[in-house]
Protein backbone atom coordinates (compact mmCIF):
# COMPACT_ATOMS: atom_id res chain seq x y z
CA UNK A 1 0.00 0.00 0.00
CA UNK A 2 1.20 3.38 -1.22
CA UNK A 3 1.03 5.54 2.27
CA UNK A 4 1.45 9.04 0.86
CA UNK A 5 0.07 9.90 3.97
CA UNK A 6 0.95 10.88 8.75
CA UNK A 7 0.84 15.02 7.77
CA UNK A 8 0.52 10.61 8.52
CA UNK A 9 0.30 15.55 7.76
CA UNK A 10 0.71 11.85 9.29
CA UNK A 11 2.95 13.17 9.49
CA UNK A 12 3.01 12.56 11.68
CA UNK A 13 5.87 14.24 15.24
CA UNK A 14 6.63 12.79 18.21
CA UNK A 15 5.62 13.75 21.21
CA UNK A 16 8.31 15.59 22.78
CA UNK A 17 8.48 16.41 26.33
CA UNK A 18 11.04 17.34 28.69
CA UNK A 19 12.01 15.10 31.52
CA UNK A 20 9.70 15.76 34.41
CA UNK A 21 9.36 13.83 38.71
CA UNK A 22 5.95 13.33 37.95
CA UNK A 23 3.51 11.56 35.42
CA UNK A 24 1.66 14.18 32.95
CA UNK A 25 -0.55 13.26 30.44
CA UNK A 26 -2.51 15.65 27.65
CA UNK A 27 -5.13 15.49 25.93
CA UNK A 28 -6.00 17.32 22.43
CA UNK A 29 -7.90 17.59 19.20
CA UNK A 30 -7.28 19.45 15.99
CA UNK A 31 -9.90 20.38 13.29
CA UNK A 32 -8.30 20.94 10.06
CA UNK A 33 -9.42 21.74 6.79
CA UNK A 34 -7.17 19.35 5.07
CA UNK A 35 -4.98 16.71 5.63
CA UNK A 36 -1.37 17.61 4.84
CA UNK A 37 1.62 15.20 5.52
CA UNK A 38 5.56 15.86 4.17
CA UNK A 39 3.74 17.86 1.08
CA UNK A 40 1.64 15.02 0.84
CA UNK A 41 -2.50 15.21 0.08
CA UNK A 42 -3.78 12.94 1.90
CA UNK A 43 -7.63 13.79 2.12
CA UNK A 44 -10.37 16.27 2.89
CA UNK A 45 -11.38 18.41 6.28
CA UNK A 46 -10.72 15.68 9.34
CA UNK A 47 -10.83 15.16 13.17
CA UNK A 48 -7.31 14.58 14.57
CA UNK A 49 -7.52 13.35 18.29
CA UNK A 50 -3.93 13.12 20.26
CA UNK A 51 -3.37 11.70 24.14
CA UNK A 52 -0.25 11.35 25.61
CA UNK A 53 1.87 10.74 28.65
CA UNK A 54 4.93 11.35 30.21
CA UNK A 55 7.60 10.13 32.67
CA UNK A 56 11.20 11.65 32.95
CA UNK A 57 11.90 12.57 29.55
CA UNK A 58 10.00 9.04 27.84
CA UNK A 59 6.78 9.59 26.08
CA UNK A 60 4.06 7.36 24.66
CA UNK A 61 1.41 8.89 22.21
CA UNK A 62 -1.76 7.78 20.21
CA UNK A 63 -2.61 10.07 17.61
CA UNK A 64 -5.48 9.66 14.81
CA UNK A 65 -6.99 11.40 11.93
CA UNK A 66 -10.71 10.73 10.74
CA UNK A 67 -12.59 12.45 7.65
CA UNK A 68 -15.47 13.91 7.99
CA UNK A 69 -16.84 14.55 4.61
CA UNK A 70 -15.16 11.72 2.89
CA UNK A 71 -15.97 8.43 3.98
CA UNK A 72 -13.28 7.00 1.62
CA UNK A 73 -10.80 9.25 2.91
CA UNK A 74 -7.62 8.02 4.75
CA UNK A 75 -8.15 7.04 8.49
CA UNK A 76 -5.24 6.64 10.41
CA UNK A 77 -4.08 5.28 14.05
CA UNK A 78 -0.72 6.32 15.19
CA UNK A 79 0.90 5.04 18.38
CA UNK A 80 4.50 7.15 19.18
CA UNK A 81 7.16 6.03 21.84
CA UNK A 82 9.77 8.67 22.28
CA UNK A 83 12.50 9.62 24.46
CA UNK A 84 13.59 13.09 24.62
CA UNK A 85 17.06 14.55 26.96
CA UNK A 86 17.52 18.29 26.43
CA UNK A 87 17.22 18.87 22.73
CA UNK A 88 17.24 15.47 21.80
CA UNK A 89 14.44 13.39 21.22
CA UNK A 90 14.38 9.66 19.45
CA UNK A 91 11.41 7.80 18.62
CA UNK A 92 9.50 4.88 17.24
CA UNK A 93 6.02 5.32 15.43
CA UNK A 94 3.85 2.60 14.30
CA UNK A 95 1.36 4.47 11.24
CA UNK A 96 -1.61 2.54 10.48
CA UNK A 97 -4.02 3.91 8.14
CA UNK A 98 -6.67 2.95 5.53
CA UNK A 99 -7.85 4.69 2.53
CA UNK A 100 -11.21 3.65 2.39
CA UNK A 101 -11.10 1.13 -0.60
CA UNK A 102 -13.10 -2.10 -0.85
CA UNK A 103 -10.06 -3.85 -1.48
CA UNK A 104 -8.25 -2.39 1.31
CA UNK A 105 -7.71 -5.05 4.00
CA UNK A 106 -8.89 -2.75 7.86
CA UNK A 107 -7.22 -5.94 9.82
CA UNK A 108 -5.28 -3.75 12.43
CA UNK A 109 -3.66 -7.03 13.97
CA UNK A 110 -2.74 -8.18 10.82
CA UNK A 111 1.55 -8.22 10.99
CA UNK A 112 1.96 -10.22 7.92
CA UNK A 113 4.76 -8.93 5.38
CA UNK A 114 3.29 -8.10 2.64
CA UNK A 115 -0.42 -8.10 3.59
CA UNK A 116 0.26 -5.75 6.70
CA UNK A 117 -1.00 -1.47 6.68
CA UNK A 118 1.37 -0.88 9.44
CA UNK A 119 4.60 0.66 8.95
CA UNK A 120 6.95 1.23 11.36
CA UNK A 121 9.21 4.30 11.41
CA UNK A 122 12.36 5.50 13.69
CA UNK A 123 13.15 8.65 14.24
CA UNK A 124 15.98 11.21 15.22
CA UNK A 125 16.43 14.75 15.97
CA UNK A 126 17.81 17.85 17.73
CA UNK A 127 16.20 21.25 18.50
CA UNK A 128 18.48 23.77 18.66
CA UNK A 129 15.82 26.50 19.82
CA UNK A 130 16.50 28.49 16.88
CA UNK A 131 16.20 25.95 14.45
CA UNK A 132 15.09 22.40 14.69
CA UNK A 133 17.05 19.48 12.12
CA UNK A 134 14.87 15.76 12.48
CA UNK A 135 15.28 12.52 10.43
CA UNK A 136 12.89 9.85 9.93
CA UNK A 137 13.33 6.40 8.41
CA UNK A 138 10.60 3.47 7.63
CA UNK A 139 12.03 0.43 9.01
CA UNK A 140 9.66 -2.46 9.07
CA UNK A 141 5.56 -2.75 7.34
CA UNK A 142 4.64 -1.73 4.46
CA UNK A 143 7.19 0.41 3.00
CA UNK A 144 7.71 1.50 -0.25
CA UNK A 145 10.74 0.09 -3.02
CA UNK A 146 13.29 1.48 -4.55
CA UNK A 147 14.21 1.26 -8.20
CA UNK A 148 14.98 -2.02 -7.79
CA UNK A 149 11.90 -3.00 -6.53
CA UNK A 150 13.51 -3.88 -3.25
CA UNK A 151 12.75 -2.56 0.26
CA UNK A 152 13.60 1.28 0.26
CA UNK A 153 13.94 2.39 3.94
CA UNK A 154 12.09 5.00 2.49
CA UNK A 155 13.29 8.37 5.01
CA UNK A 156 12.46 12.30 5.21
CA UNK A 157 14.62 14.72 6.32
CA UNK A 158 13.09 18.33 7.58
CA UNK A 159 14.64 21.71 9.14
CA UNK A 160 12.12 23.82 10.85
CA UNK A 161 12.57 27.31 11.85
CA UNK A 162 10.23 28.94 14.42
CA UNK A 163 10.26 32.47 14.85
CA UNK A 164 7.71 35.50 15.67
CA UNK A 165 6.22 37.90 13.29
CA UNK A 166 3.74 41.08 14.01
CA UNK A 167 1.24 39.08 16.40
CA UNK A 168 1.41 35.92 14.82
CA UNK A 169 3.84 32.86 16.01
CA UNK A 170 5.74 31.39 12.89
CA UNK A 171 7.33 28.00 11.81
CA UNK A 172 8.75 27.37 8.45
CA UNK A 173 9.85 24.26 7.17
CA UNK A 174 12.10 22.55 4.10
CA UNK A 175 11.75 18.63 3.96
CA UNK A 176 12.94 16.24 1.50
CA UNK A 177 12.91 12.70 0.51
CA UNK A 178 16.85 11.87 0.30
CA UNK A 179 16.94 9.17 -2.66
CA UNK A 180 13.93 6.59 -4.76
CA UNK A 181 10.97 5.32 -3.20
CA UNK A 182 7.76 5.01 -3.92
CA UNK A 183 6.28 5.52 -0.65
CA UNK A 184 6.45 9.17 -1.20
CA UNK A 185 4.42 10.68 -4.36
CA UNK A 186 6.84 10.84 -7.36
CA UNK A 187 10.08 10.80 -5.22
CA UNK A 188 11.93 8.78 -7.95
CA UNK A 189 15.33 10.45 -6.28
CA UNK A 190 16.32 13.22 -4.31
CA UNK A 191 13.28 14.92 -3.58
CA UNK A 192 12.31 18.64 -2.08
CA UNK A 193 8.49 17.46 -0.91
CA UNK A 194 7.59 20.11 1.60
CA UNK A 195 8.35 23.45 1.77
CA UNK A 196 5.77 25.42 4.10
CA UNK A 197 4.76 28.65 6.35
CA UNK A 198 2.55 27.83 9.21
CA UNK A 199 1.17 31.01 11.41
CA UNK A 200 -0.61 30.41 14.26
CA UNK A 201 -2.54 32.81 16.90
CA UNK A 202 -4.58 32.34 20.05
CA UNK A 203 -8.10 33.47 19.04
CA UNK A 204 -10.09 35.08 22.60
CA UNK A 205 -13.32 33.77 22.83
CA UNK A 206 -13.96 34.45 26.62
CA UNK A 207 -12.14 36.19 29.14
CA UNK A 208 -11.25 32.84 30.35
CA UNK A 209 -11.23 31.08 26.97
CA UNK A 210 -8.94 30.91 23.66
CA UNK A 211 -8.88 28.70 20.89
CA UNK A 212 -5.78 27.96 18.82
CA UNK A 213 -6.25 28.87 15.11
CA UNK A 214 -3.36 28.23 12.61
CA UNK A 215 -2.60 28.42 8.64
CA UNK A 216 -0.59 26.69 6.59
CA UNK A 217 0.99 27.21 2.96
CA UNK A 218 2.72 24.26 1.31
CA UNK A 219 4.33 23.76 -1.40
CA UNK A 220 5.87 20.55 -3.14
CA UNK A 221 8.17 21.12 -5.40
CA UNK A 222 8.62 17.16 -6.42
CA UNK A 223 4.55 17.41 -7.20
CA UNK A 224 4.49 21.18 -8.34
CA UNK A 225 1.75 21.02 -6.25
CA UNK A 226 0.12 23.92 -3.44
CA UNK A 227 -2.11 23.54 -0.34
CA UNK A 228 -3.62 26.14 1.79
CA UNK A 229 -5.11 24.76 5.04
CA UNK A 230 -6.65 26.01 8.21
CA UNK A 231 -7.42 24.37 11.66
CA UNK A 232 -8.21 24.98 15.44
CA UNK A 233 -6.83 23.25 18.40
CA UNK A 234 -8.84 22.24 21.17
Amino acid sequence: MLKIAAVCVATLLPLAMQAQDKVEATLGADVVSSYIWRGQDLGSAAVQPALGISYKGFGLEAWGSYGFVDKKGTKEFDLTLSYTTGGLTIGITDMFSVDGKENCPHKYFLYDAHETLHVFEANIGYDFDVFSLNWYTNFAGADGVNKSGKRAYSSYFEVGVPFKLGTLDWDFALGAVPYATDYYEDAHRFAVTNISLKASKDIKITPTFTVPLFGSIAANPSTQKLYFTAGVSF
